[in-house]
């Protein structure tokens, strides 16, 4: 896959911070204002949603996957460590253990040592035995498209079927992960901590139909400008609409160094990412 020119992603980056500059003082007055009602949250909130969309077009499951299994197992293996690193292990995993019945059958350690790279092998690949001879033996090797029944499997709770259930069988869902809980309570749309009560509350806030790619945008953002530590506010486009505009870097020029992944001109996640993906694809293992 070619990369994205330089000049495309130096287009969007002045835009954002010109907005961002453009919107400060209005963004500070969000929190200093009176509270915010329900309707005006619920219009702003969606048009963050609108706004994302726009930056982030090819928003994507940031794990490569071929099928629902796959998508399942790489989630599982996701867990405490970064999607590029799942990438870059699956590949090998998926070439000796291809069905749930061949990783059912796996001897454990050589399981082991081939997610090792991944974190937490031995109950990761304890949550794999165990939803692979789920899946032979209740489901006749397919994964499940129900989410009671993902979330009855080792391993799987239910921001792992929420992913699997939105990517793999086109049912929407809202992924909370670490990402999306930041960002969701830093604008304000809760004040939740408990994944279920977020995932719950902001659902309320869209249309069904918008859950899973509301779940993309969010997490991309967190990825590439919205930092935990110090977050890109000046090459931030949704800068006039949130309440925590300034807690970051304000000045375009600084602020479009924080930003990464394809915005900052690095390479992205999957080793195989959609065509319509602007960036350069991720290494595989030891070649980073």
């Amino acid at each position: 896959m070619t990369e994205a020119p330089d000049s495309a992603v130096g287009e969007r980056e002045p835009a954002a911070a010109r907005k961002a500059a453009k919107g400060g003082r209005a963004a500070k007055s969000v929190g200093a204002a009176k509270p915010e009602s329900r309707l005006a949250l619920v219009r702003r909130a969606r048009r963050i949603n609108r706004e994302l969309a726009e930056v982030y077009p090819y928003a994507h499951p940031e794990l490569d996957f071929r099928n629902p299994f796959e998508l399942l197992v790489a989630t599982v293996l996701s867990a405490q460590t970064t999607d590029l690193r799942v990438n870059q292990t699956t590949p090998g995993l998926f070439a000796a253990y291809p069905t749930p019945e061949e990783m059912a059958a796996a001897h454990p350690e050589e399981l082991e040592q081939i997610i090792r790279p991944t974190g937490f092998f031995r109950a990761k690949a304890k949550s794999l035995l165990g939803l692979s001879a789920a899946l032979r033996d209740r489901f006749g090797g397919e994964v499940p498209g129900r989410l009671e029944d993902l979330v009855k499997l080792p391993g799987v709770g239910r921001k792992t079927a929420n992913v699997v259930l939105g990517n793999a069988f086109g049912v929407p869902g809202i992924t909370v992960d670490t990402h999306f809980g930041r960002l969701v309570r830093r604008w304000k749309w809760t004040e939740q901590e408990d994944p279920e009560k977020v995932e719950a509350e902001i659902a309320a806030l869209f249309p069904k139909s918008e859950w899973t790619m509301l779940s993309h945008r969010i997490v991309f953002h967190g990825r590439r400008i919205c930092h935990a530590r110090k977050p890109a506010c000046g090459a931030c486009p949704i800068a006039p609409l949130c309440p925590a505009y300034g807690e970051g870097e304000t000045d375009p020029e600084k602020a479009k160094k924080l930003l990464k992944y394809e915005m900052g001109g690095q390479p992205g996640q999957r080793l195989n990412p959609p065509a319509d993906y602007p960036g350069r694809p991720a290494p595989p293992l030891g070649a980073e």
